[in-house]
């Protein structure tokens, strides 16, 4: 299998991700522009996701001198491990849909900062008592300076007119429970999978990342059948609703899937050098990015009154130096 030995190359797959999980609503905000409803698009989210997921196995997790062929390690897992990718994925499912909802309500420079920044820190701290790796001074320094700019975020919302967006209030709700959910996805993720898999044998019984990663997909894609099948009777759709959508809707969706799976996949493979804590950390640098989308791209701060630039200003700012020093934190 593919494995990361350098550091530099780490860290360039951590801003691969970085940039993924920042990017890929952008798909989900162009099908909505098309009225597409959300739990339409997160079905083809979570197929394009999980084939992704799979594809990756059975290509890049089987070739190479490093750790096992991804269907090997299939044949000698143990249930114990396989378990708990699949539970990642449930608990990341509903949290998505939840951040995803939150997005299709307050915008992505509101959902992303504060669900994903809750995350961030959630599952930064999970990761590092997990796997102790880098400096933590610095690395907790960082995540404090996320936490501050996730309350500039709150309070830079709250100065939004209500015709600004659809529902402000739940959807800043919907990010924060979708965040305290997101982040114990990822160390239930890493619990299942090989440590320093990129140097040592795969321990007898756990995963590759490559098969953790394909689980915790199909455990995405399964528990889709329960958390989206719940909003789609919430909201009144059908499946015929979901027949009668474009190719172009449906492609939309599934690429979304790939891009947020791309960005995982690419993670996992970095924390083996930069430490699961950091790699987290640093992957969900997405936050910056997707408000930035939502400031610059989609201008859902347009309605706002005069003087709500500071808050925003320094929410960027604030996020943008937290980063620095987990970066630094990686030294």
């Amino acid at each position: 299998m593919f494995v990361v030995d350098r550091l530099p190359v780490a860290i360039l797959f951590c801003v691969i991700t970085m940039l993924g999980w920042g990017s890929w609503a952008n798909t989900q905000k162009l099908a909505g522009r098309a009225r597409w409803p959300f739990t339409l698009y997160y079905w083809d989210y979570g197929s394009g996701l999980c084939l992704f997921g799979l594809s990756f196995a059975l290509s890049l997790g089987s070739i190479g001198t490093a750790g096992t062929p991804a269907i090997e390690n299939l044949r000698g897992a143990n249930l114990n491990f396989i378990l708990p990718a699949l539970i990642s994925g449930v608990i990341f499912n509903l949290s998505n849909i939840l951040l995803v909802f939150a997005i299709d309500t307050a915008g992505m420079s509101v959902a992303f900062p504060v669900g994903v920044g809750l995350a961030l820190v959630i599952g930064t701290v999970q990761s590092y008592i997990q796997t102790p790796k880098g400096d933590p001074t610095l690395l907790f320094a960082g995540v404090g300076c996320i936490v501050l700019a996730m309350i500039l975020s709150a309070l830079a919302h709250r100065r939004l007119p209500r015709s600004g967006v659809r529902s402000p209030l739940t959807g800043l709700l919907s990010s924060i429970l979708a965040g305290a959910l997101m982040g114990f996805f990822y160390p239930q993720l890493m619990r299942s999978i090989s440590p320093n898999f990129n140097r040592e044998p795969i321990v007898p019984g756990m995963l590759t990342p490559y098969m953790g990663l394909a689980f915790f997909g199909i455990g995405v894609f399964a528990s889709n059948f329960l958390w989206n099948t719940i909003f789609m009777r919430t909201a009144k759709v059908t499946w015929a609703d979901y027949f009668r959508g474009s190719a172009r809707l449906h492609a939309i969706g599934i690429l979304g899937g790939c891009i947020w799976m791309l960005a995982l996949s690419l993670n996992v493979l970095a924390s083996s050098v930069a430490g699961p804590a950091i790699s987290y950390a640093l992957g969900q640098g997405a936050t910056l990015v997707a408000a930035l989308w939502g400031l610059l791209i989609w201008r859902e701060f347009r309605e706002a009154p005069p003087g709500t630039g500071k808050f925003l200003a320094l929410m960027l700012a604030g996020y943008a130096f937290g980063l620095l020093l987990i970066i630094e934190a990686t030294q």
